[in-house]
């Protein structure tokens, strides 16, 4: 069955049910980013054991279905920050600083598993572009204030940019996971597909920001768009 079809046979409520459970999953994993991410670096990045507890998680979404998602996607998406946040310590990153966590949720807008998402490839500049006030914002609030206050201002800006682009690739995942046969072990398999795309997003996200910060970031960004 086609992705399509799967969304158009999913309740009519879905839409607001991933919506919550989006907007919920970004907001625990901003919270774990600022709690739990430490700043001591490191040479390699663990991305298969990564792969295997989103899998894990994803062979329980995919049993309970859509009923599932407000429990098993904060959980997929915090071991996906997880996973970014290993690759970012392996490029350099030092994610005590307000900055770099915050660039670890940035990848998450930065395209999804799906054809519908090419176009985020190459206008990869673009969207770190249409993110950088309200990452600016967060960042500067989150300096002053340590942690995250539910409902202020500059922070629900920033999630809600994050959700605006993670919410389209969750749809699609559900809409993978609704179909009849999928089950368990799809919904693992789907899982396991969905890391793998952020985590080749992460990678390519912080090799650019090491080059930035040894290189002119125009000339990295002329060199970029011409690969």
């Amino acid at each position: 069955m086609p992705i399509e079809m799967a969304l158009q046979r999913l309740p009519g409520k879905w839409a607001q049910v991933v919506n919550e459970a989006t907007r919920k999953s970004l907001e625990t994993a901003l919270q774990a980013a600022l709690l739990t991410l430490d700043d001591k670096p490191k040479s390699n990045s663990w991305e298969f054991l990564h792969k295997l507890a989103v899998a894990a998680t994803g062979a329980g979404g995919g049993a309970f279905g859509l009923l599932g998602l407000p429990v098993e996607l904060p959980v997929s998406t915090t071991i996906m920050l997880r996973s970014i946040a290993d690759i970012a310590r392996s490029e350099g990153e030092r994610l005590r600083t307000p900055d770099a966590k915050l660039a670890c949720l940035e990848v998450f807008a930065l395209g999804g598993p799906s054809k519908s998402d090419d176009a985020s490839e190459s206008a990869y500049f673009l969207m770190r572009a249409a993110l950088a006030k309200s990452v600016s914002d967060a960042a500067g609030y989150i300096t002053q204030r340590g942690l995250v206050e539910e409902g202020a201002p500059a922070i629900v800006r920033f999630i809600t940019q994050l959700a605006t682009r993670f919410g389209v690739n969750v749809s699609e995942k559900v809409a993978a996971q609704a179909v009849p046969v999928i089950g368990a072990a799809g919904g693992a398999v789907i899982n396991v597909l969905f890391i793998d795309h952020f985590q080749e997003m992460a990678r390519g996200h912080f090799i650019v920001r090491r080059l930035e910060r040894t290189y002119d970031p125009n000339f990295v960004r002329e060199e970029y768009e011409r690969l």
